[in-house]
């Protein structure tokens, strides 16, 4: 009797939210709100760790063990006062579509919960509240490998999206073992990069690998260009190779242009100026060129990626607070030596030496740290006809958003945008775009090289015959340089 009440209870609430959902909803990494703000999204599973890549460096792409590892999202609302954000979760095909699956066949626990961690922002002239979420936690677990959509909505009654997320959940099953080759055709040589991996599966049987087997590959955690539903090409036994010739390839591009963003009150090596207007940081950076026809220079980055990270507040306020915690502990041990007591020792104690980085939790970035409006200028001798110029990457959730959009200024021969941009490191691209469509091009301002350093995530899928819903059995990031 209470299984079947609890059933009910079930039914009547998925009714409801089915009947409340938002018609805009995309099955992708999204923003809908404006006033929502550094977005980021990660894991700290060993699948962050790439394999051949830089030591100590996570990809931070967001794929989780069933039944480990954990999901981090924060994301940073302008209005700067408290919502009532909630969230839930969707099983999702290999194709990112809803699979058939219930609720209750992928989902332990509240199918709907409130984000209840959040911090305002402290000691800073932006105005913003901080909200964070760790997957999964005790009011929500998955049961099921596979892709997920994260969904947060606004408010619990209006159903009002704010974010979406994927994510992917694996259950470790196949092995994987990539090689990076350079591609066959002649035109792409020089210029793109060619995948080509092969997947063991001892003691585990697969009938049809060509019909029950599929690959997803990512390039530096994007899925704007990922190429899916990849079969593979030979079979055997437990083996199965996906060596295509031309399939698996993309372009190499060249390393990001980086942007450190960590100081507004003295300035990074790419600012040129800062302005301090209305309670504003106004960011002017050097002004950048066009690097098609720039030999490739091996330069460390991110990826695309963004760190968050406020030297400001680390040389001021930290330094000072922990200045005072050691003048406390100089009072305490006189007090201790008048009474004849053991007195504290504390490394820098007396010559106050210690670096205050050594005091500073990296959770301090998330709420100590400013916004600016960062103005980005690319020179260029003539407008583009009949072609858009964007700030491209991480940094604009690999989307080409209207805020990041260029527009030509005759009078300094260059394309201009101003941006709002927490303090932290960047890595971004300039990309044209024909009007009227969404292809990405960057032959006209970044060029692209086969030597270019970036990081490849191998997905395999498995749905065998008569199970409604796409297994991820096994998943690898790895570096074009292993």
């Amino acid at each position: 009797m209470t299984r079947q009440f609890l059933s009910l209870i079930w039914l009547f609430s998925v009714v409801g939210f089915a009947a409340g959902q938002d018609e805009n909803l995309r099955y992708d990494n999204h923003i809908y709100k404006d006033n929502i703000k550094t977005v980021r999204f990660f894991s700290d599973g060993n699948y962050n760790r790439i394999s051949g890549g830089v030591s100590g460096f996570s990809a931070a792409y967001p794929i989780v063990r069933l039944g480990g590892d954990q999901l981090f999202l924060s994301f940073d609302d302008m209005d700067g006062d408290f919502k009532n954000y909630v969230y839930t979760i969707v099983h999702c095909n290999a194709d990112w579509t809803p699979s058939n699956l219930s609720e209750m066949d992928y989902m332990d626990g509240f199918r709907e919960n409130d984000l209840s961690d959040y911090e305002y922002s402290f000691n800073t002239y932006s105005i913003y509240t901080h909200y964070s979420l760790v997957l999964p936690n005790e009011d929500l677990r998955f049961t099921k490998s596979g892709n997920y959509l994260l969904k947060i909505y606004e408010d619990e009654s209006e159903k009002t999206l704010a974010i979406t997320r994927r994510f992917m959940v694996v259950e470790p099953i196949v092995k994987i073992f990539p090689e990076m080759t350079r591609p066959a055709m002649v035109d792409k040589m020089k210029t793109h990069q060619e995948l080509d991996f092969v997947i063991t599966h001892e003691n585990f049987e697969i009938r049809n690998p060509r019909t029950e087997l599929s690959a997803t590959v990512l390039q530096n955690g994007r899925w704007d260009n990922a190429i899916m539903g990849i079969p593979p090409q030979f079979t055997r036994a437990e083996e199965q190779r996906f060596n295509y010739q031309d399939k698996i390839v993309f372009p190499a591009l060249r390393e990001f242009r980086p942007l450190d963003l960590r100081s507004f009150r003295y300035g990074t090596r790419d600012i040129r100026q800062v302005d301090f207007v209305n309670d504003q940081y106004e960011i002017m950076l050097l002004e950048d060129r066009k690097r098609f026809d720039q030999p490739h220079l091996d330069i460390f980055d991110l990826n695309g990626g963004f760190v968050i990270q406020n030297m400001d507040d680390l040389g001021t306020n930290l330094q000072n607070e922990a200045r005072q915690n050691i003048r406390n502990i100089q009072t305490t041990n006189r007090r201790l030596k008048e009474l004849g007591l053991d007195t504290v020792s504390v490394a820098g104690a007396e010559g106050i030496s210690f670096s205050p980085i050594d005091a500073y939790e990296a959770s301090d970035y998330d709420v100590k740290s400013e916004y600016g409006n960062v103005l980005f200028t690319l020179y260029s001798p003539t407008e583009y006809y009949d072609t858009d110029v964007y700030i491209f990457g991480g940094l604009s959730d690999w989307e080409l958003k209207p805020e990041f959009k260029m527009v030509y200024n005759p009078q300094i021969s260059s394309y201009v945008a101003k941006v709002q941009l927490k303090q932290g490191y960047y890595d971004y691209y300039y990309v044209t775009v024909p009007k009227g469509s969404h292809e990405i091009m960057y032959d006209d301002t970044e060029g692209s090289w086969f030597e270019t350093e970036n990081n490849y995530t191998i997905l395999i899928y498995y749905r065998p015959f008569g199970v409604r819903y796409d297994q991820l059995v096994g998943a690898l990031t790895i570096s074009s340089r292993r």
